[in-house]
């Protein structure tokens, strides 16, 4: 994912930050219809408008993600849009316990990002945009993950929301005169929608979409770590609390009971 951010800046200053993200779905498209050819059930009934709708949720994310780090810090928009999540994880919560856990990962993930609100009443729209799409994304991710269709659905959602976002293509002019560039975007759909959102779907069969949605407070602290390792940056002392604060959250919110496994009827 991180890999796939640095080539979607790179493009930035080739295509709109939305032809960015047009070009990243329609590289992921490509590559997963190619790599999975769903089976003609796919494409029938309640499991294609699922799909469809998943789709068009999920890339819709992405192009307001890139509108808002197109006007606002990249600190600021990971923070507002993490509100997603925690609102998810928040409404899955069944205890104290689980509060709790919701409340550190919040912090956390606030202290990290270092929020600096500046500038842009856009940035900030589309920022909470991003959030409120990302909650659709887990909570239609669960559905698709839980319909057997998984991947599957994946590939034909992004094939519908190319063609349903097709008007940004506009933005994305000087690239299609460059097969380098061309290269670039669909490595973006490649690094930043293919592999992660694949995994996804393998870890949303096994996980409810509250804790899925606590777990996904660890991507900033992978970043954290990543930067200090390989570009020797060294975290302020409010981003170390906030890892440990995330950490401290997700640990609390994914132990299981400690308790015996019931026993089955009869």
């Amino acid at each position: 994912m991180y890999a796939g951010a640095a080539i979607a800046v790179d493009l930035f200053g080739h295509a709109t930050p939305a032809g960015v993200a047009w070009l990243r779905c329609l590289g992921a498209a490509v590559v997963l219809l190619a790599w999975r050819r769903p089976g003609r059930a796919a494409w029938r009934g309640r499991r294609l408008v699922l799909a469809i709708v998943f789709g068009v949720v999920t890339a819709g994310m992405n192009v307001l993600f890139y509108e808002a780090i197109a006007r606002l810090p990249l600190g600021t928009v990971v923070a507002m849009e993490f509100a997603g999540p925690v609102l998810v994880a928040a409404f899955g919560s069944r205890s104290l316990r689980d509060v709790i856990a919701v409340v550190l990962v919040a912090c956390g993930v606030v202290a990290i990002a270092d929020v600096q609100l500046s500038g842009s009443v856009w940035g900030v729209v589309f920022a909470l945009g991003a959030a409120a799409t990302w909650a659709g994304y887990i909570l239609l991710g669960k559905r698709v993950a839980s319909d057997g269709s998984g991947i599957d659905s994946l590939a034909i959602g992004f094939a519908a929301a190319t063609v349903v976002l097709s008007p940004l293509a506009v933005g994305t002019g000087e690239v299609w005169s460059s097969p380098r560039m061309l290269l670039l975007g669909v490595g973006v759909g490649v690094l930043s929608t293919v592999v992660p959102y694949a995994l996804d779907q393998v870890v949303l069969r096994r996980l409810g979409q509250g804790r899925f949605a606590v777990l996904l407070a660890l991507l900033p602290v992978t970043a954290g770590v990543m930067g200090f390792f390989l570009l020797g940056q060294v975290p302020s002392l409010a981003e170390a609390l906030g890892t440990l604060a995330v950490v401290g959250g997700v640990a609390l919110r994914s132990r299981e009971s400690s308790g015996p496994a019931p026993e089955p009827p009869g």
